[in-house]
């Protein structure tokens, strides 16, 4: 049931998110009435701020347009009712099920780099091999703040000055912190975070744009190349999510793990992890 009255004051905070969350989409209201089986009418009203609609029928409004969960408790929130989606950390012990699943995936992937991050790539946890691997190329315990694999790869004093084609992976990732947000949708940290990669040294604004990436590579998918003593190390990531995530957290977990691209790259992997050398 929804709160219908000529006179009903209430804050237009949820008319400007549904809004917003509408526009997103690219959604008529008349679509989004349909989708979500509510009339356009009662659309328009909440949009107004001259309708709250009832908690369920919200829910089935957020289901239709793909909110994420996090952003679906501020729209619960903004019509007066409690969360509904828990928002406790990774490392709660709600989350300790898929955390262990994590761990194990983290181990299963041994010799190779694998980590688990946060929806704006926090590094939360990592395998044995990735800090030894990225070890092998700078002094990952003298690097200051917050671990992000993105901060890594684009500062001038981390790992971009051993990356080979540098400039088309740094294109590459820009176009995937995008495409890979959570809900497809780019929030205030999300683009916080793209500012500050924007702020780099040689980075330029037109690489956020969705141009083909030219690469001289026949693999299917931009490779990561690696230079170290003169040797080219090519690695790829696969990236798993939790599968019909219920809670925040577990919404917004990634996994990121690295293949090597050829038999070459597996040799000198092996290699490199033993002597520092590939």
């Amino acid at each position: 049931m929804s709160k219908t009255d000529p006179n009903l004051t209430v804050s237009n905070q949820l008319g400007e998110l549904l809004r917003y969350w509408r526009e997103v989409r690219g959604v008529s209201q008349m679509d989004l009435s349909l989708d979500a089986g509510v009339s356009q009418r009662q659309v328009s009203f909440i949009e107004s701020g001259k309708s709250v609609p009832g908690r369920q029928t919200l829910l089935n409004i957020a289901q239709s347009l793909g909110v994420p969960l996090r952003e679906r408790n501020a729209l619960l929130l903004s019509a007066g009712y409690a969360p509904m989606y828990s928002e406790a950390s990774w490392n709660a012990e709600e989350m300790s099920v898929i955390t262990r699943a994590a761990r194990r995936l983290l181990q299963q992937h041994e010799p190779f780099p694998a980590v688990v991050m946060d929806r704006y790539w926090n590094v939360l946890m990592t395998n044995r091999a990735a800090p030894r691997f990225f070890n092998c190329f700078l002094d990952m315990d003298a690097r200051t703040g917050p671990r992000n694999l993105l901060h890594l790869m684009f500062d001038p004093h981390g790992m971009r000055p051993h990356l080979a084609d540098w400039e088309a992976v740094a294109r590459s990732l820009i176009q995937r912190v995008r495409r890979e947000a959570v809900g497809y949708v780019v929030d205030r940290q999300t683009q916080k975070l793209l500012d500050a990669l924007l702020a780099y040294p040689d980075v330029r604004p037109e690489w956020q744009s969705q141009e083909s990436l030219a690469s001289a590579s026949s693999l299917p998918m931009v490779p990561l190349n690696f230079v170290k003593d003169g040797t080219v190390l090519s690695y790829f990531s696969m990236v798993t999510t939790v599968g019909a995530p219920v809670t925040v957290a577990s919404q917004e977990l990634r996994i990121e793990c690295m293949f090597p691209a050829d038999d070459a790259t597996e040799s000198r992997h092996l290699t490199l992890l033993k002597t520092g050398r590939p």
